[in-house]
């Protein structure tokens, strides 16, 4: 198991940013704005929230922007069944999309429990 030295390191921060940036380049030609914002928001949000937790202080405070992106994460999911119902996105995108956000949250979730119960 490699060293978590940076954020970078974290395969759950890799994940995030590797959906986010898929989610940018697939709605490149949305003209919903509305929507197609509030979809790359939170997907920014999740990488971003494990970058800046990880960069905080206290396990504390890590765990609590790991609390975040995981919310993040199911407001995100909640907005890609929404694109998919109204046709901003294929089903079968949106469906891609929705599992990468399932496993992300499944990640999320471990790591917070390794981080509460590891790093009293």
């Amino acid at each position: 198991m490699q060293k978590i030295q940076r954020f970078e390191d974290l395969g759950v921060w890799q994940e995030s940013l590797k959906l986010s940036i898929d989610l940018y380049k697939s709605l490149s030609n949305c003209k919903d704005f509305g929507l197609k914002d509030q979809i790359q928001r939170a997907a920014v949000s999740i990488p971003s929230n494990i970058a800046e937790g990880y960069e905080r202080d206290t396990n504390n405070d890590y765990i609590r922007f790991l609390n975040i992106s995981k919310a993040s994460c199911g407001e995100l999911r909640t907005q890609l069944y929404i694109a998919k119902a109204t046709g901003i996105l294929t089903q079968e995108n949106a469906d891609a999309f929705i599992e990468r956000t399932k496993k992300i949250s499944s990640m999320l979730y471990k790591y917070i429990n390794v981080r509460k119960n590891r790093f009293k």
